[in-house]
C-alpha cells in the first residue's frame, strides 16, 4: 500500500519537473531553418531562371562536345573571353542584312557593330560591384551597368523580353548569380559598326 501511495505523488512530481525544464523555442528554430532553406530555394530558382531563359547562351563560353558546343563549366556566365578575337568579316555589305556569332555565341556582329557578351559572375570584372537595383535597371531597362547615364545594351541581348519580370524572379536571378564562382574576364568594349 506504501509504495502506491508514493508512486502518484513521484508520477505528478516528474510531470511537473520535465514540463518546468527549459526548453528550446521550435519556431525560432523552424524560422531559422526556413530562412536558410528559403535562401536556398531563392538561389535554387535563380539557376532555374538563367537556364530557362538562356543566359548561358550567350554569356558562357563554350568547349565543343561530342554534342556540340556547350557551356564551360569553369568559365560559367564569364561573357566573351578577353583573349578572344573576332574574325575579319570580308564582304561588309553581309552585315546589313545579317547577324554573325562566334563559335561561343559570346559575340555577334551585325548592323549595330560587334557586340560582347558580359561577364555575370561575381568578380570585380564582372557583377561583382553592382548593386540589385543596377541589375534590375539593366534586365528591365536595357542600361549598360544599370548606369541611369549609360548606353543601352546591344543586340543580341533580350532585354525588353525581361522587362515585365517580377521583383523575385531578378532577386533569384541575383542571389544565383552572385553563388557562382567569380570568374575575372575584362570583357571587351563594343566596336562600332563600320563605315
Amino acid at each position: 500500500m506504501k509504495s502506491s501511495n508514493l508512486l502518484l505523488p513521484s508520477l505528478i512530481l516528474s510531470l511537473f519537473l520535465t514540463n518546468c525544464t527549459k526548453k528550446e523555442n521550435p519556431s525560432a528554430q523552424s524560422d531559422t531553418a526556413q530562412g536558410q532553406v528559403s535562401k536556398e530555394a531563392q538561389v535554387k530558382r535563380g539557376e532555374y531562371l538563367v537556364t530557362v531563359i538562356g543566359c548561358n547562351d550567350c554569356h558562357s563560353p563554350k568547349i565543343m562536345t561530342e554534342y556540340g558546343p556547350a557551356p564551360d563549366p569553369e568559365r560559367l556566365l564569364s561573357g566573351h573571353p578577353a583573349d578572344e578575337k573576332m574574325a575579319d568579316v570580308a564582304d561588309k555589305s553581309v552585315l546589313k542584312n545579317y547577324a554573325l556569332f562566334n563559335m561561343s555565341l559570346t559575340a555577334s556582329v551585325g548592323p549595330w557593330g560587334t557586340s560582347f557578351a558580359a561577364n555575370l559572375t561575381p568578380d570585380g570584372t564582372g557583377i561583382g560591384n553592382w548593386s540589385l537595383n543596377q541589375f534590375k535597371k539593366a534586365m528591365r531597362e536595357g542600361k549598360f551597368k544599370g548606369m541611369e547615364n549609360g548606353r543601352m545594351l546591344l543586340p543580341p541581348m533580350p532585354w525588353p523580353n525581361f522587362k515585365a519580370m517580377n521583383n523575385e524572379d531578378l532577386e533569384a536571378i541575383w542571389a544565383y548569380l552572385n553563388s557562382i564562382p567569380a570568374v575575372r574576364n575584362i570583357v571587351p568594349a563594343p566596336v562600332p559598326p563600320a563605315g
